[in-house]
């Protein structure tokens, strides 16, 4: 089963755990550092498929639990897949669902068995367990699934962590026995929360069980970054060289160069895209909201140094009008912006890595982005 996902380091950094790669899947294959772009319902919001092809996504997320739950994964797989039904022919990688299951508080229960859950949508009674959640996605046909976890959340006392570790490790085995498709890649995911025994105990335990790469789950979940920065220093290293690392739900320039100076590979959040419907836009200086009154006449682009459809079209002060009108356009145009600033950043991290100057292209990048943002 690991024929279908295979990484290929290209550079190793001499002096961090930063590396470029390639990342070859049944739909094409992708520079590392990569971002993507989250399309949670089988759509990045505001986006289309061509518009994200052009500005060189390689690789997008779709969501399990919202599409178990809405349209139904049978009506996807009658469709011929998630790529047909979505119009995207590049690779998609389909989150297990566990994090938003576990994030539903009261309204969802754990066992030893899986999750039930009421729906956010209508209130029906629902379950999903490792078998149900590897078969959704084998349905869904994404290049690569993730395993069903139990996200540790922060804080936690050691003894639950403990406990909730170890069930992953035997949901993961379950995943493994589930999954029927050799043309996609499943993902095991470490968890472990804040504790460096449990993270070196999820890491040994999963890369026992030779999964073509690893997620690294319960981060970036309310904790400081500098802990997060402490928990992937101590989890990396642990993980096969030859095997991509996915940092789940981390989408911020500086959670970025961080987690590749750290060893990660594969990045995803909805971050760039629900702030820039909210008008907020993202640029090496930091944040900047375009619809606040002072850019009310301001004929510049969001970012004057940005290659993007929306900085080299339109100016600020365009945008922001859109904002006050509710024209759909303005949050368009934030949406793209962002992206497309995500994706060329990867880029041109990856390009800082190959040439050996990646702890320059760091130095610098903290010389202009806010430490308050950090």
């Amino acid at each position: 089963m690991t024929d279908a996902i295979r990484y290929e380091l290209v550079k190793q950094c001499a002096h961090t755990g930063a590396r470029a790669g390639i990342l070859h899947t049944p739909h094409g294959s992708f520079n590392t550092p990569m971002f993507m772009p989250v399309g949670t319902q089988a759509t990045v919001k505001a986006m289309s498929p061509r518009e994200l092809t052009e500005m060189g996504a390689g690789i997008i997320l779709s969501n399990t639990y919202h599409l178990f739950l809405r349209p139904g994964h049978e009506l996807v797989a009658e469709a011929g897949g998630l790529h047909k039904f979505m119009g995207w022919d590049r690779g998609i990688l389909t989150d297990s669902g566990g994090f938003q299951v576990f994030s539903l508080g009261d309204l969802r229960k754990i066992s030893e068995e899986g999750v039930a859950f009421r729906s956010h949508i209508d209130g029906s009674r629902q379950f999903l367990s490792p078998e149900i959640a590897t078969q959704v996605q084998n349905a869904l046909g994404s290049d690569i699934l993730m395993a069903f976890d139990e996200c540790v959340p922060y804080p936690a006392e050691y003894d639950y962590a403990k406990r909730s570790t170890e069930r992953t490790t035997r949901w993961a085995e379950r995943c493994l026995k589930a999954h029927s498709r050799a043309d996609q890649g499943l993902f095991g995911i470490v968890q472990g929360g804040m504790y460096k025994d449990l993270r070196a105990q999820s890491a040994a335990e999963l890369t026992s069980l030779d999964f073509p790469g690893y997620g690294i789950g319960g981060l970036s979940v309310g904790e400081p970054k500098h802990l997060m920065y402490e928990m992937l220093e101590h989890t990396t290293p642990r993980l096969p060289t030859n095997k991509p690392r996915y940092l789940m739900g981390v989408g911020t320039a500086d959670c970025l160069v961080e987690g590749v100076m750290r060893g990660v590979d594969m990045f995803d959040c909805v971050f760039p895209t629900r702030v820039a419907r909210n008008g907020t836009t993202m640029t090496k200086n930091g944040r900047l909201v375009v619809k606040n009154a002072e850019f009310a006449r301001d004929l510049r682009p969001i970012d004057p140094d940005c290659g993007c459809y929306a900085c080299q079209n339109f100016s600020r002060a365009y945008i922001r009008h859109l904002f006050k009108a509710d024209e759909i356009f303005g949050l368009r145009l934030t949406t793209i912006h962002n992206l497309y600033h995500l994706l060329d950043f990867m880029r041109r991290m990856r390009q800082a890595i190959i040439e050996d100057r990646f702890l320059a292209f760091r130095e610098e990048f903290w010389e202009y982005y806010p430490k308050e943002e950090n």
